[in-house]
């Protein structure tokens, strides 16, 4: 598969798909945090949201489930929702699940298209199933909160996710190494969703 070519490609696709596992989880276990769940609520928003999307994908591309035989990935998102159980509210940022959500988002959306693309799916579809990667879990940890999803709202997100996917397939498809192609295309996403956060940028609305 082209994605994992050599060890290098092996290498960069493991260590981008666990820091999206984490960091969306971490999100997750926070979305029950500002609820005040119990554990229980916080280890099931951790593992739906840090593995929703990546579950979304593979059935889209007929992959085998990736967390299905890899026990790390569950082991991960139990983590998460250990840490934010034990770290007091006191310390955790205002915005820290937005920047969570704003590092799984650039992660995923280059792991989904470059997963997507080492299954043969071509260019255009892979950067769509990069997109659903990034946005299915936050979707799912929204509606399980209760709260308005994101994608519902104006701020920049899923524009980011296709930034930084569209960015990793072309410069890949360029010839570019890939180590390369996805530091630039998860940066690029990361970016545009960090001024957002920051500077309030949404896309203009629809007006009648």
């Amino acid at each position: 598969m082209i994605f994992i070519e050599n060890i290098n490609a092996d290498m960069v696709e493991r260590a981008l798909h666990l820091i999206a596992v984490l960091v969306f989880a971490l999100s997750g276990a926070l979305a029950a945090a500002w609820n005040k769940q119990t554990f229980v609520t916080f280890a099931f928003f951790a593992i739906l949201t840090g593995v929703g999307g990546g579950t979304v994908r593979d059935i889209l591309i007929g992959a085998p489930v990736f967390w299905v035989n890899d026990s790390l990935i569950i082991a991960l998102c139990i983590f998460a929702a250990l840490l934010i159980w034990f770290v007091p509210a006191k310390f955790m940022p205002a915005r820290a699940l937005d920047w969570c959500d704003a590092l799984g988002m650039a992660a995923y959306s280059v792991f989904g298209a470059g997963k997507a693309l080492a299954y043969g799916v071509s260019p255009i579809p892979a950067i769509i199933m990069g997109i659903i990667t990034a946005c299915i879990g936050g979707v799912i940890r929204d509606i399980l909160a209760g709260e308005p999803s994101i994608i519902m709202r104006p701020e920049i997100y899923v524009s980011a996710s296709a930034l930084a996917a569209a960015l990793f397939v072309v410069i890949f498809l360029w010839g570019v190494p890939i180590m390369f192609a996805a530091a630039i295309g998860a940066s690029a996403g990361f970016i545009l969703r960090a001024a957002a956060i920051q500077y309030g940028l949404g896309l203009p609305t629809y007006k009648k």
